[in-house]
């Protein structure tokens, strides 16, 4: 019965975090809506393998790693901030091109290397994992509820970014994204680039901490 209560709590807690928008939304959504559903399948499954390394990292012990070490959190998260940057200035220089500037560009292994590294680039992902797990875990949890959390986080997350991939792939949607592929651009552009620039001023309020 602990078990299950503590699985509902994470999966609660974790679907409230996918839910809210960010660089991976926006990633696999402007994929499938610029009629490249099936690149957007392959950077929702470089998504979920960045939520696999992430959530097993919190599991084994990261989070306290980066307490251990600061200097390595604050590294990662000025390279995550960086990353979001540039993926923010190729968007805005696009216009009215896709976010990977042609669509024979888009490959299987070039989408799911942006799902993943759009993912792995940012360290309060382990952050946010190891506090919810720190959390929801009893003080000695078991093997099998700790790889029982991260393959719920695995599930929840291929299966949110794969709805989203057919969501955005609808010919209604693609139609009407069509016409304001700019604009959209431009919006999914400053989105992920006050990502970036707040990752980058949350890493020098710590370093000034």
């Amino acid at each position: 019965m602990e078990m299950l209560t503590t699985l509902i709590t994470i999966w609660i807690l974790h679907v409230a975090a996918l839910a809210t928008p960010g660089a991976n939304v926006l990633l696999v959504s402007q994929l499938a809506a610029s009629d490249r559903a099936q690149s957007a399948v392959f950077a929702a499954l470089g998504v979920t393998l960045g939520a696999f390394v992430w959530a097993s990292s919190a599991v084994l012990g990261v989070h306290a790693l980066f307490q251990a070490f600061p200097g390595l959190r604050l590294a990662l998260q000025i390279a995550g901030g960086v990353y979001l940057l540039v993926v923010a200035g190729r968007l805005w220089r696009s216009g009215a091109a896709a976010l990977i500037e042609s669509r024979a560009s888009v490959s299987r292994r070039a989408a799911f290397r942006l799902g993943f590294l759009t993912n792995i680039t940012n360290p309060k992902s382990a952050l946010f994992f190891g506090s919810v797990f720190a959390a929801s875990f009893p003080a000695a949890p078991s093997p099998l509820l700790q790889m029982a959390a991260v393959a719920m986080i695995v599930t929840n997350a291929l299966s949110w970014h794969i709805l989203l991939a057919y969501l955005f792939s609808r010919a209604q949607v693609r139609s009407g994204y069509s016409r304001v592929r700019g604009l959209a651009n431009r919006m999914a552009a400053a989105v992920v680039g006050v990502l970036g620039l707040g990752l980058l001023v949350a890493t020098l309020r710590d370093a000034r901490a």
